[in-house]
């Protein structure tokens, strides 16, 4: 995607591995600035703050922090150190495990001296993977917003909650995708955006579609019910962080609500997301699927720019008021309409139909 008319991604190599740049999220969309990692530990602490943050993107930086702790200690014991260490950082989002994994085995049985070169390819490759992922998912995603405008001969109101756009992939988005690719083939639409408390991650995907000319409108996060009971929604599109292997879906916390109200309305609701978001090895989300409960000043504080022009963080609540933080809320496979892949769409208990390789897995578990 473009910012400022640059071709921009959110996370890059620098020096050949020796370091990665990314863009830091939390100071959008007030500011837009690119920082350098130069240690896993860096990358780590991104993740864990969310200066990176969506599930294919957290996964890709999963994979350069183990580029950078190979380049530091190539040996089997700092490598399974560092392993642990990073997918423990978002428990929820199945993308990280994955990225570490599958680059781990892909080095572990190599002398220590030819690790590094193989991790720097295996991550290079991982990321255009994810791209070409993720425009796949986008033009899958084009079609449907295409029938509902054949339909219908006005313009698609899209509703989707929390950032599901370049900025939580390395480019094009998941649910957005949809929307970017549909905007450019000169369909015409409209998304309704979630602000998407606590994080405000809404404010992203306003940002975003802001950037690439899409006409959208945010709203409260508890108004999208309001606006299907008046059809006012056509569809809506969200992105996941772990879907399991019977199609239930995790996702920002306040996905389940708009399922449910989704439903009632006969809204078609489609969750957007490549491959690397399936948990194979689990079937029943709302009991298996670990749910991050984040720090409660993400609720107590709501940053802004103030009359002056200043980017500043405001308390909303009392010291005294307890707050608990559930980050992510599981929408059963009964609500969900369809699940928006890189192969192409389906009904989410025909998941394995689509990735046979994946049947095998769950067969398994």
């Amino acid at each position: 995607m473009k910012v400022n008319g640059i071709p921009t991604r959110t996370i890059w190599s620098v020096d050949h591995g020796q370091a990665i740049g990314i863009i830091d999220q939390t100071k959008l969309p007030f500011e837009f600035e690119k920082i350098i990692l130069k240690d896993w530990r860096q990358v780590q602490e991104a993740i864990a703050t969310m200066k990176v943050r969506g599930a294919p993107l957290i996964g890709i930086a999963g994979a350069w922090a183990m580029v950078l702790a190979v380049r530091d200690n190539p040996s089997d014991d700092f490598i399974h150190e560092v392993r642990s260490e990073l997918i423990s950082t978002r428990p929820t989002a199945v993308n990280l495990q994955w990225a570490v994994d599958h680059l781990v085995k892909r080095i572990i049985s190599l002398p220590a001296k030819d690790r590094l070169p193989v991790a720097y390819r295996e991550a290079e490759a991982m990321t255009q993977a994810d791209v070409l992922a993720n425009r796949a998912i986008g033009t899958h995603g084009a079609k449907i917003i295409a029938e509902l405008y054949a339909k219908k001969r006005e313009p698609v109101n899209i509703l989707t909650h929390c950032n599901a756009g370049w900025l939580a992939t390395v480019d094009y988005g998941t649910a957005l995708s949809a929307v970017y690719i549909a905007f450019e083939q000169g369909i015409p639409l409209h998304v309704w955006v979630d602000e998407t408390r606590p994080r405000e991650q809404g404010l992203l995907t306003a940002w975003e579609l802001a950037g690439f000319g899409v006409p959208h409108t945010v709203i409260a996060d508890n108004a999208g019910g309001h606006l299907m009971q008046h059809r006012e929604v056509d569809a809506v599109i969200v992105g996941a962080d772990r879907i399991t292997a019977i199609g239930d879906v995790a996702n920002k916390v306040g996905t389940y609500l708009k399922a449910l109200a989704a439903k009632d309305m006969e809204v078609p609701f489609y969750v957007a997301a490549p491959s690397s978001t399936i948990d194979w090895s689990i079937q029943d989300g709302k009991h298996r699927i670990k749910i991050e409960n984040r720090s409660g000043d993400e609720l107590r504080y709501i940053r802004g720019r103030d009359k002056k022009g200043h980017v500043c963080d405001v308390r909303v609540m009392s010291e005294q008021t307890n707050v608990e933080n559930p980050a992510f809320d599981v929408t059963p496979a009964r609500l969900i309409t369809g699940i928006i892949t890189e192969r192409g769409v389906c009904k989410p208990e025909f998941l394995t139909r689509l990735f046979p390789e994946g049947a095998r897995v769950a067969m398994k578990g």
